[in-house]
């Protein structure tokens, strides 16, 4: 008898258990969140974020403001959301070639675009002229300091640039070499203005926050990045000026390249270039 029973128990403790396997409570289903037509940030894109988002864009610091500005043009062309990591150009290059996922890289120079041709995050032939800037002096707002170019050279003046791998550092330099081989300056202003420099930023963003905080005396910046922020500027005439060319390409092997076509179709349309120019860039098919 006792046997018997433990029979019938086992027999019932098997039938719960196929039943439940075929047919018990089902689990609840993972739902990812509607997201309204936003432009965010984001450091690095990670695999979960990638899931939320329809486009991920490699941006240019100096592009933050012209491109978070896009974001009602971009959903009336079917893109929801926007990821934008926001970092140095070189800095873009170095995350798409260590494996970082995106959509779409727009570089503040041609150097920095090549480089991701060379390393293969983008199919040479696929980039485009994006938009245009050039250089100013910053300084802080009522600075009794920097009036001229020549007060570059003030000792003890404490100036910040771009570091030389940096597009805005770069292009620098170049300004410098110009002014250096007019004889109104004279061939040794370029080796009197960096002996001023106090400290050389990862980009062109870190730059204009050290003069907009009184940390250093004048630094130079891009037009559309004084523009947009509290400071004093000091023209760099156009012969000792550099055109700085943009460029936008969509990333090899795109996570979400239809997306990422229209996201370039929509930047270098008419409206997405008359956003670009409300932010003080010049536009694609014009020099400055």
């Amino acid at each position: 008898m006792k046997v018997q029973g433990s029979l019938k128990l086992l027999t019932a403790t098997i039938l719960f258990a196929t039943l439940a396997g075929c047919g018990g409570t089902p689990a609840t289903p993972t739902t990812l969140p509607q997201s309204s037509a936003t432009a965010q940030q984001i450091d690095a894109p990670s695999p979960s974020m990638l899931a939320l988002g329809e486009v991920v864009i490699f941006a240019a610091s100096s592009l933050k403001e012209a491109f978070e500005a896009q974001a009602g043009g971009l959903k009336e062309k079917g893109i929801e959301r926007v990821d934008y990591n926001f970092a140095g150009s070189q800095a873009l290059v170095a995350q798409l070639s260590q494996g970082a996922r995106g959509d779409v890289f727009a570089s503040a120079d041609a150097k920095n675009m090549e480089a991701a041709v060379a390393v293969g995050s983008v199919v040479s032939g696929t980039e485009r002229v994006l938009a245009t800037n050039k250089l100013v002096v910053a300084v802080p707002e009522g600075s009794v300091q920097v009036f001229t170019l020549k007060d570059l050279t003030k000792p003890g003046l404490k100036l910040v640039l771009a570091d030389k791998s940096v597009p805005a550092g770069n292009y620098s330099l170049q300004a410098l070499d110009k002014l250096s081989a007019d004889p109104a300056y004279g061939s040794g202003f370029k080796e009197k203005v960096l002996a001023n420099v106090v400290s050389y930023e990862s980009n062109v963003r870190q730059v204009l926050s050290k003069v907009e905080l009184g940390e250093a005396d004048a630094g130079i910046v891009y037009a559309t990045n004084a523009r947009a922020a509290k400071v004093g500027t000091i023209e760099i005439e156009d012969k000792y000026n550099v055109v700085a060319r943009y460029y936008i390409a969509p990333v090899k092997d795109a996570i979400h390249p239809d997306a990422a076509s229209r996201f370039i179709e929509y930047a270098l349309s008419e409206e997405g270039q008359r956003t670009l120019e409300s932010y003080g860039f010049g536009r694609a098919d014009q020099d400055r």
